[in-house]
Formats: structure tokens, C-alpha cells, sequence
């Protein structure tokens, strides 16, 4: 089953409470987004494989630790979690980027796919897909079964707010993948949104409602 982490740093606690608030501006909402990634993805890292290798200080050789193999991939899911991709590449600047693009249909709720650009060495990559909600878990199960599709196994999940429905259908759809999550909310609402949450996520980024 999915080893499903929920931040407990005050740090993180204290940055989603603002960006609940309603009256929060458009920046600060956007700039909260990357800062709260970077702390997640700080968390989400935490178990990625070291290798050994000797170097020179500016006194002595020196046996020192740095990240195995090819290294990481950050995948927003189009278009909120690109400021979560921005935050990221603060924290991890030489990772590569793909991008996937999905919409929800409103009517079903089910996610329809548009957009897919991934690095060509994805698959040999530890691969962290990020989306600022989980919600229904439509969007991001149908994004990892995409990058599955594509002989991609190393795949991480990453949001800022989670539902428990989402959280429920997305570890069940793909056991093997480890949701990283900012905060665990109480439920969503009957149109699919998540409460207590924070609205629309790509609205409130991009001043777009």
C-alpha cells in the first residue's frame, strides 16, 4: 500500500493557513505555492539513494555523498501545479521538468488528458508529479497510469491539500506510489471541491476568478 505522508512542520502549517484565507492576494497565494513545495519536496526526498564519491576541498581529498543515478524529475500536472514545479527547482535546480496537462470534466468529474512532454530519459528517473489537490484523486491516478504507460516505475506524489476520497482512490489505483501532502483536509463537497480547502487552486495562482 501507498505510504501516505501528512506535513507536521509548523512552518508548513503556518503557510497553508494564509493561503486559505479568501482575501489573500494573487502573489502572496503564488508565492506560498512554491514555498510550501519546496518544504514538501524537502520531506519527499528524504529516502533517495546516495553513492560515494571522492572529491577535493580546498585542504584535503575527502570522500563525500551525492545523489545516485540519473537523478529526479519534477511532473506538474497543467496548470496549477506549475508554481509547485517552480518551488522545487528552487530547492533542486538541475532536475528536469515534463509537463502533463489534464482538465476535469465537471460534469463527471473524471479527468481528460490534453498534454504530455516528458524528458526522454524519464524512465530512468525518480519522478515527482505535483498538483496543489488531490481531490476526487482522478487527475493524478490518471497521470501516473500516463507516465506508467511510459515505462516510468520510480513515481512520487506530491500536493499542498488533500481530500480523503482522493487520497483512498489514488493509493488503491497505485500502490506503489507515495503521496506527500501539505495538509489533510475533512471532505469534499458535492461538486468535488475540498473542505475546508482553499478554493480553486489555478484560479487563485493565476488571478483568473
Amino acid at each position: 500500500m501507498s505510504k501516505v505522508v501528512v506535513m507536521d512542520h509548523p512552518l508548513i502549517k503556518h503557510k497553508i493557513g494564509i493561503m486559505r484565507r479568501k482575501n489573500t492576494s494573487t502573489k502572496e497565494f503564488r508565492d506560498l505555492v512554491s514555498e510550501v513545495a519546496m518544504l514538501i519536496c524537502y520531506e519527499a526526498t528524504r529516502e533517495l539513494p546516495l553513492t560515494d564519491i571522492e572529491i577535493e576541498t580546498p585542504l584535503v581529498k575527502t570522500i563525500a555523498q551525492e545523489i545516485e543515478g540519473k537523478k529526479l524529475c519534477i511532473v506538474p500536472i497543467l496548470r496549477a501545479g506549475l508554481h509547485m514545479a517552480d518551488g522545487i527547482l528552487n530547492l533542486i535546480p538541475n532536475a528536469k521538468v515534463g509537463h502533463i496537462g489534464l482538465y476535469r470534466n465537471e460534469e463527471t468529474l473524471e479527468p481528460v488528458e490534453y498534454f504530455c512532454k516528458l524528458p526522454v530519459d524519464a524512465s530512468e528517473r525518480e519522478i515527482f508529479v505535483v498538483d496543489p489537490m488531490l481531490a476526487t484523486g482522478g487527475s493524478a491516478s490518471a497521470a501516473i497510469t500516463l507516465l506508467k504507460e511510459k515505462g516510468i516505475s520510480k513515481i512520487h506524489f506530491l500536493c499542498l491539500i488533500a481530500a480523503p476520497e482522493g487520497v483512498k482512490r489514488l493509493s488503491q489505483a497505485h500502490p506503489d506510489v507515495d503521496i506527500f501532502i501539505g495538509s489533510l483536509d475533512e471532505r469534499l463537497n458535492e461538486h468535488g471541491y475540498i473542505l475546508p480547502g482553499l478554493g480553486d487552486a489555478g484560479d487563485r495562482i493565476y488571478g483568473t476568478k
